[in-house]
């Protein structure tokens, strides 16, 4: 059978032909197409300011930077994420302060959040795992409280939402990815949605060498930014995908429903939670039963490679990689992070997927843990 990935992008050829226009007008850095992508995206999210940047993790260190944030101050994350999060809270000469996370949910916990606040503490950056979002009320109020910045890791959450308000129409700054891994994307690229004109523009002069110009086409330079300008043809296929978004999401959706229908073991997986309509599935991510396996997660990916199914690992746990233990992280610190990070695997889910696909997976899964049950 052909090999099943867990994940590809879907690209039409109206995108195809659009990046082919954008090759042939001899603009393809940021121009028109950029400026097209962010107002598109702009009135996706209810008219908020947003700047498109070259990555997510781009977006989030400018959105440390727009800020203030840097050496002495302390940055909440959850401890399950992408590298990126934390990494580029210590680029900026920050310290990300690690909680642990929900078992079900993934996502961080607020309770341990606001235990772990202290004078140095100027922002929380939660994670919308997998496309479930975090208790923005919860969240923002605790904010609030304090007086903390809030910077929204929603690289996996574009589209979705929370009662009925999309991540990135409303609270402070929302970063999202548009790797090819995402539910869209520009090939690499991000982007940030701002709350205001002070935050736009701190983002434009930290995204291009910290470079104003004036009416008369005058430059300035007022501040050691970096470059994060996102290209014309990374933006053409944005604007491609984000047209299809909306389709992207409902089919990931009922994939996924189709997975919690069909994925039925014995002994069972823990699922994650279900969440509602808004939730955007970017991925399904059960845990393996492997205290009552004869095998490890690796024996069980090479068994789903055999079977032509890809699997992926999201996450494994961060404060355990050699860079955080240094700030003095060790093993049991956070042990819901730990389990998932033992037992986690990332199931094919991606638009492109029919639902015979899914009972695929779930059968070969089946199969394997019958098999190798203890």
């Amino acid at each position: 059978m052909d090999y099943l990935p867990f994940t590809r992008p879907t690209i039409d050829e109206e995108t195809i032909q659009g990046v082919a226009e954008v090759l042939r007008s001899g603009w393809i850095t940021s121009g028109p197409q950029v400026l097209a992508l962010e107002q598109a995206l702009s009135t996706y999210l209810g008219g908020r300011r947003v700047r498109a940047l070259t990555s997510a993790t781009g977006a989030l260190e400018v959105a440390l930077q727009a800020c203030g944030i840097g050496p002495g101050d302390e940055v909440i994350t959850p401890a399950l994420s992408f590298t990126a999060t934390p990494n580029v809270v210590m680029r900026v000469g920050a310290k990300p302060v690690f909680v642990d996370v929900d078992l079900d949910t993934r996502n961080v916990s607020l309770d341990q959040v606001a235990s772990a606040i202290t004078p140095n503490t100027k922002a929380i950056m939660p994670v919308h795992f997998a496309g479930l979002p975090v208790d923005m009320d919860r969240l923002y109020a605790l904010a609030k409280q304090h007086g903390l910045r809030v910077i929204e890791d929603a690289a996996h959450a574009i589209g979705s939402s929370w009662r009925g308000k999309k991540i990135g129409s409303f609270g402070d700054i929302v970063s999202f990815s548009f790797h090819p891994n995402k539910n869209m994307t520009t090939i690499e690229g991000g982007a940030l949605s701002l709350p205001g004109e002070a935050e736009a523009d701190a983002v434009d002069l930290q995204r291009f060498h910290g470079i104003r110009k004036d009416a008369d086409g005058d430059i300035d330079v007022v501040l050691p930014g970096g470059k994060y300008n996102l290209t014309d043809v990374a933006a053409c296929v944005g604007i491609g995908q984000l047209r299809q978004l909306d389709a992207f999401n409902t089919k990931r959706r009922a994939l996924a429903a189709h997975y919690f229908e069909h994925l039925q073991t014995d002994p069972p997986l823990l699922l994650p939670a279900r969440g509602d309509d808004g939730h955007s599935w970017h991925m399904f991510v059960p845990l393996l039963p492997l205290t009552r396996l004869r095998i490890n997660r690796k024996q069980f990916i090479q068994l789903m490679h055999g079977l032509g199914i890809g699997v992926g690992i999201h996450y494994p746990a961060m404060h355990l990689f050699s860079l955080y233990r240094k700030l003095g992280y060790k093993e049991g610190d956070f042990p819901n992070t730990e389990r998932i990070g033992r037992e986690t695997v990332t199931l094919p889910l991606f638009p492109g997927m029919a639902f015979a696909d899914v009972e695929r997976v779930c059968q070969a899964v089946s199969d394997i843990i019958v098999e190798s049950r203890s």
